[in-house]
């Protein structure tokens, strides 16, 4: 009598599949056309690379940053330079762009506000970043009673309007009368007025963006190994939090040329002869009927300035943008 052995049936449908996947892996890892794994850096430079607007900007914007630095040397002619036997010319061969009541050349004062009004921007940004990221850094990281002081006096500060803060604090720094060079001394009180105001948004960001890294898993994993407190901001948390730092950084720039623009514009930054953007305009509006043409042109300059920032920041904001990452 035979014993016929019955074996259970094997499920061959999930080990082809399984099969399958494995191939499929082994075929993608290692096959001609996988793609090496690239840092966020790296693949946010390529997709900014591909934004053309962002890239136009960003050449337009160091362009002007060479013009400014080399002002001295390019300029056709010094910004106080006067030609009595040509006032309020319009633009002709020898004088580009016309030359104002004085028979000052406007491209030479152009070239030369330049320099004035991206030296206080810049410096304003780069003291309104050290400020806020520490002050940011330190808010978000201690947290508790610590947060909640350092957040009210930011809160404090931001419920006076800016414009208000930035004309008390260039008023009361004029009436000090630490400088007795004009133009230092205009500068410096423009300098620090906007660093003041700057910072603010700055400090809340910062914070925000610490607040949110203090959670990820090796960030709690450097703390539980006693990793110093200063190493995980310095080494962990601040190199992954810069992308939307410096995203704001260029929107402050923008807004700190505007905003000095502004303040020489009602005479409380720079004064003639000296020459920014901003006292430019104001000299051309008052002639804004006769020669419009005093006016258009640092207009035309404080525009495209500050477009070009702009579109550069909304450029940074996509290319760091996780989300876009499948779509570059």
């Amino acid at each position: 009598m035979s014993t016929t052995t019955t074996q259970k049936p094997l499920m061959t449908g999930q080990k082809v599949t399984s099969n399958t996947a494995k191939t499929a892996a082994v075929t993608d890892s290692s096959g001609p056309s996988s793609q090496p794994s690239r840092s966020l850096w790296s693949d946010s430079m390529r997709r900014l690379r591909k934004n053309k607007a962002a890239v136009v900007s960003g050449i337009f914007i160091g362009l002007v940053t060479l013009i400014a630095a080399t002002a001295p040397w390019i300029a056709p002619y010094s910004f106080e330079e006067q030609n009595i036997d040509r006032l309020l010319q319009s633009p002709n061969a020898q004088n580009w762009l016309g030359t104002d009541a004085l028979g000052r050349d406007m491209l030479s004062r152009i070239i030369y506000g330049a320099r004035m009004s991206m030296a206080v921007a810049y410096l304003t940004s780069i003291v309104s970043l050290v400020l806020g990221l520490l002050y940011g850094a330190a808010s978000g990281w201690f947290g508790g009673r610590v947060d909640r002081m350092l957040m009210r006096i930011v809160d404090i500060l931001n419920t006076l309007p800016e414009i208000v803060l930035l004309i008390l604090v260039k008023v009361v720094f004029d009436s000090l009368a630490l400088f007795e060079n004009p133009e230092v001394k205009a500068l410096i009180g423009m300098f620090l007025a906007l660093s003041i105001t700057g910072w603010l948004n700055m400090a809340r960001l910062v914070r925000g963006q610490v607040l949110q890294a203090r959670e990820l898993l090796f960030v709690e994993a450097a703390t539980a190994l006693g990793v110093p407190a200063r190493r995980i901001l310095m080494k962990h948390i601040l190199p992954n939090i810069m992308g939307p730092i410096i995203v704001t950084l260029t929107f402050q720039i923008a807004s700190a040329v505007l905003l000095e623009s502004f303040l020489s514009f009602i005479g409380l930054g720079l004064q003639p002869p000296f020459s920014s953007w901003g006292v430019l305009a104001s000299e051309g509006w008052k002639s804004i009927k006769t020669f419009p043409h005093l006016i258009i042109y640092p207009g035309i300059a404080i525009f495209l300035t500050m477009l070009a920032f702009n579109l550069f920041g909304d450029g940074l904001r996509d290319a760091f943008d996780p989300k876009m990452k499948n779509r570059g």
